[in-house]
């Protein structure tokens, strides 16, 4: 079993203190490449947190088993296998999604975070709490990839939620919130550049608001000894 405070800490983790998206900065190329509108980045972030959880799942009930020498192409091996299952049942089931996201979904078996996690948390821990590391690691990533997408997308289109009827069908078109109406769209937010704009103030805020974090802390923490 883990304990809540074994569980807080994780998702604490995943969130915020060793965010892929924020700190680690791994994963980038899909978080860049694909985070356009909210509905694209939602979708690659599920179908990679769903990958990671059953992956460091995996990796974790077969570490003893597995010799240390070839433990990464063990790992990749359940990564590829999994990620396969992911890409079948988008093809079968949201298949104009699919079609939209296109290489991104076979490329999270090269996703830096689902194999770094394996490794450094799976591999050396058990299946349950390797599991929650996985979840709170890959809605770390899914809420940095979301935030993007949403930015990127209001600034490069004025609407949010576009392309929902993807998943949903036609009649969800109705769902996609113009939150701009006559808005003429800015070109760069939904290019690359914009990405790596809009990555680089999300990091700059999440550093701020650490580094504001840490100072009150010291400040909390030097008062009862000048008392």
């Amino acid at each position: 079993m883990i304990s809540l405070q074994e569980f807080n800490t994780l998702f604490r983790n995943g969130l915020d203190k060793q965010n892929a998206g924020l700190v680690q900065l791994l994963g980038l190329c899909p978080l860049l490449a694909i985070s356009n509108s909210v509905i694209n980045a939602l979708s690659l972030g599920l179908a990679t947190t769903l990958v990671m959880v059953a992956a460091s799942g995996a990796v974790s009930g077969v570490r003893n088993f597995v010799p240390h020498e070839i433990r990464i192409p063990v790992f990749v091996l359940i990564i590829a296998a999994l990620v396969t299952v992911i890409d079948l049942a988008m093809n079968a089931w949201v298949h104009p999604l699919y079609l939209v996201l296109g290489i991104f979904i076979p490329l999270i078996t090269t996703n830096c975070i689902v194999l770094a996690r394996a490794d450094a948390f799976a591999s050396k821990n058990r299946p349950l709490h390797s599991a929650v590391d996985a979840l709170a690691m890959g809605l770390g990533l899914t809420l940095v990839l979301v935030v993007l997408g949403a930015v990127r997308e209001l600034a490069g289109q004025g609407t949010l939620f576009s392309g929902v009827d993807l998943v949903f069908g036609a009649s969800a078109k109705d769902w996609v919130l113009h939150v701009l109406p006559h808005y003429q769209g800015f070109l760069l937010a939904v290019l690359p550049p914009g990405a790596f704009i809009t990555l680089g103030l999300l990091i700059a805020a999440h550093n701020w608001r650490s580094a504001r974090a840490a100072r009150r802390a010291n400040i909390h923490a030097a008062a009862p000894a000048a008392a």
